[in-house]
């Protein structure tokens, strides 16, 4: 069917929402069925373990890359509207919004997507990780937050455009991101194989990297389709969950759109994977020191996400898979935030365990 006639008749909010949905959806149930995680995948780098986790991301992240330029290539995309490429961007706040959200997902044993995935799932410390995560980012965007994160991005600005653009500013253009996406696909089969997963990590970890570039080919093709202003966005998950927070908490509701879609879509489609795979279970804190680490943890990440201009998702992946500049520096900003924090945290909680074996220790 037509999608200008679809846009016609239900209008571009219903159109927006529903593909949000059916896009959530199939990240939901992807990531929940391959255990996708950025937080997972840096521990086995940092550890040098190269397993199943890491497969798992790099398989997701080239897949992303790889569809999105190939889409671009094949004229069924144009990403120059985008905000992570046409804005003003911030250097500074993705390198230090980055570290920021590294250090998180380490605290939370989670990166953003992930504590959604899992709250459907039935762990009640991955929701209240992620309401302080939404509360933090809320705070952040247009709160008491809002200053700080303002002064922090204006240490070191960059112009929107070819300057923000990492395939322009290096001469590669998209034949280049689609042979570097290729070489990221290679290795994610590689280690993958080595690993020797079943079925459902490979299906779930193309399935999550389609996602990603599933949404930039849909908000793309409803901007082209109607008249009305319609923003070119891939998947994210700071904005969309400050969002719901101010859809539920104020009065008039943000305006309908992609995101109100993708948040529900995401957790039907994990829940829907834990359904098939039996993973429902209903898992809370262990004790108080637990839980203050989960939201601490929280608050780094939700100020880290807007600061750096999207979470291990919206930056890493959304963003990485374009080449903005901005989102390549926060993406490894979290990569070396997170494996900081764990070598130290974590050794930390080691030589304590070790000293205090009747200590309890700290859930996961």
């Amino acid at each position: 069917m037509n999608l200008s006639l679809i846009l016609e008749s239900q209008g571009e909010a219903v159109v927006l929402a529903s593909g949000g949905w059916v896009i959530g959806m199939l990240f939901g149930f992807s990531a929940q069925r391959s255990r996708f995680c950025l937080r997972a995948a840096v521990i086995e780098f940092w550890h040098r373990r190269m397993g199943e986790k890491l497969s798992v991301w790099l398989l997701a992240f080239a897949t992303a890359v790889v569809g999105v330029q190939a889409l671009i290539l094949l004229q069924s995309l144009d990403v120059s509207t985008a905000r992570q490429i046409a804005s003003r961007g911030s250097v500074s706040g993705a390198l230090v919004g980055g570290l920021m959200f590294g250090a998180g997902m380490i605290m939370t044993r989670g990166c953003a997507s992930r504590l959604l995935v899992l709250s459907a799932n039935g762990n009640l410390r991955a929701l209240l990780s992620g309401l302080v995560f939404a509360v933090t980012a809320q705070a952040a965007l247009s709160g008491a937050l809002a200053p700080m994160r303002n002064t922090i991005s204006a240490w070191w600005t960059v112009d929107g455009g070819s300057a923000r653009d990492l395939l322009a500013i290096t001469g590669l253009g998209h034949w280049g991101g689609l042979a570097f996406g290729l070489l990221w696909m290679a290795a994610a089969v590689h280690f993958s194989i080595r690993s020797g997963w079943g079925l459902w990590k490979w299906v779930g970890g193309v399935g999550t990297g389609l996602a990603v570039a599933a949404g930039w080919w849909f908000t793309y093709h409803v901007s082209t389709s109607t008249f009305e202003v319609v923003q070119v966005q891939g998947l994210t998950f700071s904005g969309p969950s400050a969002e719901w927070l101010m859809r539920v908490l104020s009065s008039p509701a943000p305006k309908i759109g992609f995101d109100f879609g993708l948040l529900p879509g995401v957790f039907a489609g994990s829940f829907l994977g834990a359904l098939v795979g039996r993973d429902l279970k209903l898992e809370g804190f262990k004790d108080g020191y637990s839980m203050t680490r989960y939201i601490a943890g929280a608050v780094l990440m939700g100020f880290g996400s807007m600061l750096a201009g999207g979470c291990a998702v919206g930056a890493g992946m959304t963003g990485g898979s374009i080449f903005a500049l901005t989102a390549w520096v926060a993406l490894v900003g979290m990569w070396v935030g997170a494996g900081v924090t764990d070598r130290l945290l974590d050794a930390g909680e080691q030589t304590s365990l070790a000293a205090a074996p009747s200590t309890p220790a700290m859930a996961t």
